[in-house]
């Protein structure tokens, strides 16, 4: 195909970073031909915003549509692998934002499920539900990009080619991705999204270590390490009593079932170890940092913050409305001015290689195997932090 032709769904924050970054390559290699919304409302401003040509209130007319090839799904989780499935039925390849899946609880809509339902439950539903996703994409012979962007970020991508030429073997990895907590109203409670800050936030850092892994193993081996067991704690710090009986809140508080804390050891099976942390608690803006200690160096990683413009001001006012970084409680004082921050966390390099890939039938950095992965690894890690204990694992077979 000459064109490759687009159907957005959802039209909040996840749809305007795709939209944002995909306008280099409107006309020449991509169209973007409508944008659903459960809020029609929602979705013609979305349009009015983009250039657009058209809008819909209900997702199952874009799948009618014969000119569409690719569906990027912008939904909160628990929408995901169920309009997977209905997008690889109807022909379409599939873009689709991190998480895959995971469990919702949806048969018991009374309770929260997150102090309801036990995590052995969890585990085996979010695998089963990754099962009928692989199935339906296998089935349909669609492609399928899991849109996870520290696979393409820049220092990523550097890291890797260092890794490749020191020829070191990767002992330890630490990684992290906190800030102040989603203002997304889905984000507060299981049923909506799968889970807390681990799986929300870890769900990048997570991914990133096995993709290094994986890509490790392939160089030194031909095939990929593959995590052997992981072991975890998570917490709710916003439940502290001394917290609670604060008057001013600077981080987000309004969590019903989920955690908002999280630290997950993960352990491969060439003995090497990763520490992986997410944390809704941590002010001063959002951190996306790697530590990679090689046998022979150790590289840092800064996705965010990372001080390319630094920059100071005595009052808040002085910046005015110019954007500084993502999740900042003032512009006063010194702070991390990012000039690109999409570029830099990968959102036009991931977008770039999806296009590509279905354009051209190759397979993308990140696919439906990282995708998988990632929400088993998450999935034994709340397991091992209710029972308070290591979890095995095997290589998923989905």
């Amino acid at each position: 195909m000459d064109l490759l032709r687009i159907g957005i769904v959802g039209a909040q924050f996840a749809a305007r970073l795709h939209l944002q970054n995909y306008s280099r390559w409107r006309g020449s290699k991509i169209e973007i031909l409508t944008v659903a919304s459960r809020t029609r409302a929602r979705a013609e401003e979305f349009a009015r915003r983009y250039n657009i040509p058209e809008v819909c209130d209900d997702y199952r007319r874009l799948l009618d549509r014969k000119d569409i090839d690719v569906v990027d799904l912008c939904i909160p989780t628990d929408l995901h692998h169920e309009f997977v499935i209905q997008a690889a039925q109807a022909g379409k390849h599939v873009i689709c934002e991190k998480p895959l899946t995971g469990y919702f609880g949806k048969e018991r809509p009374e309770d929260l499920v997150g102090f309801a339902v036990d995590r052995k439950t969890m585990f085996s539903q979010a695998m089963a539900n990754c099962e009928v996703v692989a199935s339906a994409l296998k089935t349909s012979k669609v492609k399928f990009c899991y849109a996870e962007n520290w696979i393409y970020a820049p220092p990523v991508v550097k890291l890797k080619s260092l890794i490749k030429v020191s020829q070191g073997s990767i002992l330890d990895i630490r990684a992290e991705e906190s800030h102040s907590g989603s203002h997304a109203a889905y984000s507060r409670r299981w049923k909506t999204s799968g889970g807390g800050a681990l799986l929300r936030l870890g769900a990048h850092p997570v991914s990133a270590v096995l993709h290094l892994k994986h890509y490790e193993g392939m160089l030194k081996q031909g095939r990929e390490i593959q995590v052997k067991s992981v072991t975890a704690e998570v917490g709710r710090h916003t439940a502290i009593e001394s917290f609670k009986k604060e008057s001013q809140k600077w981080i987000v508080s309004a969590w019903e079932d989920v955690e908002d804390w999280a630290t997950m050891i993960m352990n491969f099976e060439d003995g090497s170890q990763a520490v992986v942390t997410a944390s809704d608690g941590v002010l001063g803006g959002v951190r996306n940092t790697m530590m990679v200690y090689l046998s022979n160096a150790v590289v840092q990683v800064n996705i965010n913050p990372n001080d390319t413009v630094v920059a100071y001001a005595p009052s808040p006012q002085i910046f005015g409305e110019e954007y500084i970084t993502e999740k900042l409680e003032t512009k006063a004082g010194w702070n991390f001015a990012s000039p690109d921050e999409d570029w830099v966390r990968g959102y036009p390099q991931e977008l770039e290689d999806f296009v590509d890939c279905l354009l051209t039938g190759r397979e993308p950095a990140s696919g439906l195997d990282l995708a998988i992965d990632t929400v088993q690894a998450i999935y034994a890690a709340y397991l091992s932090a209710e029972k308070g204990m290591r979890v095995e694992l095997k290589k998923s077979s989905v």
